[in-house]
């Protein structure tokens, strides 16, 4: 019989992030610094929330943008917190943050178009990209520079075939951010070559020292940008997969379109949660993504530091909740230090790799989980690091 799959199927890489975590759940003594979940259960009054939506009977569709109450919400939210200003009319709630990502690239993509893709960044860009039949294209990022986007690095990267540029700050694997001076040294760049930015803005609560700036909040940009954001994240909201996508009002058209036709409306439940998790956080400042922010940055600085002690160069992240040290040091790439220290020590982390080819020689470490599991984790990558070093062949004098 004749293979049924289409090219782009086949050619599909599952995710790097994945396979370790197979591995783990046959672990039972494993601590995983993998998933990028925080460890902290919804607040109680969001929970409560969708409790009684469903004993109220709210188990319909709602329409397709969402609950009207949500998205006046939503962009209300997005200007108090961060000065972005788009309507709710301008607002479609998806399924998470990464149906946002899908139904934004199938909105754009051409044949052969090429997105611009910081690297490292999330494992879905490039798929996603190349599953719309568009061109993914890496613009190197390093530690040196924060992991920012410079504006050399991407106007090199620029052909007559790019038409956008992914922003990922607060970046997921690094923890770079992009403060407004970065963002205004990259905008000519994008305006001489008529780019849209497609600007996921998911960590956007989660910053340590200075405030997240939006590219949409830039002058000449918000006509020019897709804003990306859900409430996974900052108010530990993973599996109600719920988040939006705010858009000029062309791509916001065809965006809404794509999503009546897959997901037709994110689940009524979780958009009911998610309207007591902005309602009264506009009130009180948002004390519990406050009271998790704290415990984050707690984690952060004894994580780092952990790591730099240990011989790890580590980047200081000053957002999202992870951690990229390198491992350089050791002859081993993320991918073989990885794998070793799940069989030897049953700590599981992530290699750079699966971020793009820059993080070849890094490990992801999320600190999303307790101190009590990080400080036995940085214990047994210290043992691991020991035995690797003794165990090493004596270089050849």
């Amino acid at each position: 019989m004749r293979s049924f799959l289409c090219e782009r199927a086949k050619k599909l890489q599952p995710s790097g992030i994945r396979k370790y975590f197979d591995i783990v759940e046959t672990m039972p003594d494993a601590i995983s610094l993998g998933v990028g979940e925080p460890d902290f259960v919804t607040p109680w009054d969001i929970r409560s929330a969708g409790i009684r939506s469903l004993q109220r009977g709210y188990t319909q569709y709602t329409g397709n943008r969402g609950l009207k109450e949500l998205r006046e919400l939503i962009s209300r939210y997005l200007n108090a917190r961060f000065r972005v200003d788009y309507t709710p009319e301008q607002t479609v709630v998806t399924v998470g943050a990464s149906e946002g990502i899908d139904l934004v690239l199938r909105a754009v993509c051409e044949a052969g178009d090429e997105i611009l893709l910081p690297d490292p960044a999330y494992v879905s860009y490039a798929p996603i990209v190349s599953l719309c039949g568009g061109v993914p294209v890496s613009v190197r990022c390093t530690a040196e520079n924060g992991f920012i986007l410079t504006p050399e690095a991407l106007e090199t990267a620029i052909t007559p075939k790019t038409k956008a540029v992914v922003l990922a700050y607060p970046n997921n694997p690094t923890g770079g951010i992009m403060t407004k001076e970065e963002l205004l040294r990259i905008t000519p760049v994008i305006e001489k070559h008529d780019l849209l930015v497609i600007s996921d803005e998911i960590y956007a609560e989660l910053t340590y020292g200075e405030k997240h700036c939006s590219v949409a909040t830039l002058p000449r940009m918000k006509e020019r940008t897709v804003l990306l954001g859900g409430f996974s994240k900052a108010f530990a909201m993973t599996g109600w997969r719920i988040g939006y996508v705010c858009a000029p009002s062309e791509l916001d058209s065809a965006i809404l379109k794509i999503h009546q036709y897959t997901m037709l409306c994110a689940p009524r439940m979780s958009q009911h949660a998610a309207v007591a998790a902005l309602s009264g956080g506009l009130e009180d400042g948002f004390a519990s993504v406050e009271h998790m922010r704290r415990e984050y940055d707690m984690r952060r600085r004894f994580l780092v530091r952990s790591f730099n002690d240990l011989g790890l160069r580590c980047f200081e992240p000053r957002g999202a909740f992870y951690a990229f040290p390198s491992v350089e040091g050791t002859g081993l790439t993320g991918d073989e230090f990885a794998r070793r220290l799940l069989e030897e020590e049953h700590v599981a982390v992530v290699p750079g790799d699966a971020f793009g080819a820059c993080g070849k020689y890094h490990i992801r470490c999320s600190y999303a989980t307790g101190m009590e599991q990080l400080t036995e984790a940085v214990e047994r990558i210290a043992r691991f690091l020991k035995r690797h070093k003794e165990n090493a062949p004596e270089k050849k004098k």
